[in-house]
This record gives C-alpha cells, structure tokens and sequence, in this order.
C-alpha cells in the first residue's frame, strides 16, 4: 500500500467508492481527516475521531440541510410542495439533542425486542418462502430474488403494502435514496425522482390517516399513536419525514447486509459449514460481516464551528463525512481488519449501527432478518458459488452506501 499515493484515489471514482478498502488504509496512515479536492468536503477515518464528531453535538450537527442544499435539492423540494407533498425537515437522525430525545423516544417504542421477537416467525416464514420461489432451480440473482425482497416484504408490510407491492416500495426507496446514489444528477433524474417520492408521499398520508382512526398491528399505526397522553403526536410532517429516513435507512442497509453476508459465504465456504454445523455462531457472523463491509459506509454532519480533529482544522459551515466504514477497519482498534475472521475477539465493538443517541433505532429488527436469513440459507443450501462473474465495478455508485449489483449464484439444494 506504501507505493500508492493518496492523489490516486477519488471517493468520486465509482471504482473506488466499490472497493475502498487501500484507500482507506492510506489515509488512516497519512491524512486520517482528508479534505476532498472535488467537493471541500472533510472525511473522518479513524475509529476514536468518529466516536469523538458523534458526540460534540456542539461542534458538529446532524441537521446538514444547509451545507448539503444546492440548486438539484431546492428543485426536489419546490417538486414535492408543488405537487401537495412534505419538504425535508429535520426529524430522528436529522436533529441533535435535546430535540433528538422527543423523536427518539417516540420511535423506540416501535422498534421494540418484544415486536421483533414476536416478528421472528413471520420473518422465517418469509426467508423460507423466498427460499421456496428458486431452491429447485439451483441457481438465483440473489439480490433481486432474495436480499432486495425479504426486508423489503416486511417494511412493504409494516406500510400497509401487500408484499406483492415490494417492487413499488423499491422503486420509492431508490428515488429518496437518488442524491445518496448521484450526487450530480440531471434535472430529468430529479423530477423523476421527486414524482415517484411525492407518490410515496401521498400513499403514506393516506394509510396514516387511516390508522389514527382504525388503528391496526403495523409500523404506521404505532407511529401515530406513540405518543403519550402529555405528548404531542407526531404531525404529518413529521411523520413524512421518519418515514423517509425508515424506508431509507431499513431496507436499504438490510438489503445491503444480507447481499454481503452471502457474498462471505460465496468467498469462504468453509463458513458455511461452520455455520450449519453450529447455529451459535450464526451471531458472531452476522457482526464480523456488518463490520466488514459495512452498509452505511458514510453519513453526513455539519460543522457549526472551527474544530480541529487529529490536527486539521475543519472550518466552521464545512460538510463532515463520518466514516462508519473506515472506522470499522481502523487497524488501532480491530487487528487484521483486512481479513474476515469468524472468531474475531470485540467485534460488537464495530459502528455498522452507529453509536450513541443516534444509535440505529431498526438495529434490533436487522439483525434478526440477518439471523433468520443466514440460518435457512446455510441449512437448505450447499455449495454456494457465482454463477457468472461479479460486475466490475461490484458495487452501484454511492457516496453514502454499499449497493450490490448484479449478484448470480448457484447452489446445491440440501
């Protein structure tokens, strides 16, 4: 890695953004707060630095409205009130305590252990159904045909969506997620990005009003109703944008999670074998492979004044990028971060989910459509391979996350 430089590499060079791992590795050694020269925006690589960014809420904001506005969001914006839509507002991940604490509270009791543990049947119902539409065929795109879908038919679900409506619930997901994926997009893109998330927007307005007055056992209804007798209830507006950031945040991620946690099984298929053979380790597993290649690589925060991190200086106003990523291969705080190790010792230490008050609030419910997934595929399927060659580059172009392309496996049936 010493022979390369650092003005190699572009974090705008889809190739780089799908395998970044030297590059991060450079400039954890070299420049662990990097300012990129296309955009002026600063990087925060390191494990301790990141910790340090998430919790100075009075130095660094998560409402980066501002700093991320240009001319392509104020056009997605005026699309969406024109068309009788929600503006962004700063809701959940996209506020700072105290404000943080109202949304917060609110959210956690949906995302609870008991709603997940009483989910926990219908999500194996779900992988195993899945499993049943190509397990004859010995072959599958699994991205589409599996990792795309089982999240996705439990959020679809959870929207008052059928589970046949999943390709819809992609197709909004996709358009919110437009400026995450193309962060210089033609005005074509966003307006058609911003007609298919007024859709959603419309739909959702719908099935909330619903739900204050025939409330039922979903995600919209315990959203509308988590208030508490002193408490104001969530407005639409509000209740717009948490939905934003769960479509988002959720499926994507998940979708993400469980297309790299096969890929694992397809580059070591000893561990598949472990993992039929003994269940226990199904846990350790799902955690090296969050850490690993993790989902959300990046999020953003805005600093509000000058502040030095590991001696560079990052101006007030500048747009921070906190590297979820880099920091979950920071070789200071997991040895051989590189490799992929079953055993690996303090791996609930990694920052997949994020840390402190921001911590994700679906954690608990990812997990568990990880655990449910790895366990039937490694109990039904054998032998698990390409059956054609990964794209090149692998990964869909994002600033933000880690999209897989195309995905061809093939496989014995057990």
């Amino acid at each position: 890695m010493s022979e390369q430089s650092i003005t190699n590499f572009s974090m705008l060079d889809p190739r780089v953004s799908s395998d970044p791992y030297e590059f991060y590795a450079l400039l954890q050694k070299e420049c662990p707060v990097y300012e990129m020269p296309e955009t002026g925006t600063f990087v925060i690589t390191k494990y301790d630095d990141l910790r340090q960014v998430l919790k100075d809420f009075e130095s660094f904001t998560s409402d980066v409205r501002i700093a991320a506005r240009g001319p392509q969001a104020n056009l997605q914006q005026s699309l969406l009130t024109e068309g009788g839509g929600w503006e962004h507002v700063p809701t959940l991940q996209r506020t700072d305590p105290p404000v943080h604490a109202r949304y917060r509270k609110l959210v956690d009791r949906v995302f609870t252990i008991k709603r997940v543990r009483e989910m926990t049947p219908h999500l194996d119902k779900v992988v195993n159904d899945l499993i049943d539409g190509f397990i004859n065929t010995g072959e599958c795109e699994f991205n589409d045909n599996f990792a795309m879908r089982m999240p996705g038919i439990i959020i679809a679900e959870q929207l008052g969506l059928s589970p046949d409506d999943v390709t819809t619930f992609k197709k909004w997901a996709d358009a919110m997620l437009g400026a995450a994926r193309a962060p210089v997009a033609t005005e074509e893109e966003i307006r058609n990005n911003a007609s298919i998330e007024l859709e959603a927007q419309l739909f959702l307005a719908d099935i909330f009003e619903d739900r204050r007055s025939a409330p039922r056992d979903d995600l919209m209804s315990a959203l509308v109703h988590a208030h508490g007798d002193d408490e104001e209830p969530l407005n639409m507006h509000e209740l717009q944008n948490l939905m934003h950031q769960l479509i988002t945040g959720g499926f994507e991620t998940t979708q993400s999670a469980i297309n790299h946690g096969m890929w694992t099984l397809v580059r070591y298929p000893e561990i598949a074998q472990q993992l039929r053979e003994d269940e226990s380790l199904l846990k350790p597993f799902i955690e090296e492979v969050l850490r690993w290649e993790s989902p959300v690589q990046f999020l953003a925060r805005q600093a509000k004044k000058d502040v030095e991190i590991s001696g560079t200086m990052i101006p007030a106003g500048s747009l921070v990028m906190v590297g979820y990523g880099p920091a979950n291969r920071d070789e200071e705080k997991f040895g051989c971060p590189h490799q992929f190790d079953l055993e690996r010792k303090g791996v609930g230490a990694h920052l997949a989910f994020g840390s402190g008050p921001h911590f994700c609030p679906g954690a608990l419910l990812a997990r568990q459509e990880m655990m449910s997934s790895f366990k039937y595929i490694t109990q039904r399927m054998d032998n698990i391979q390409l059956a054609k060659p990964l794209p090149s580059p692998v990964h869909n172009f994002s600033m933000y996350f880690l999209p897989m392309n195309d995905f061809h496996i093939r496989f014995d049936k057990i």
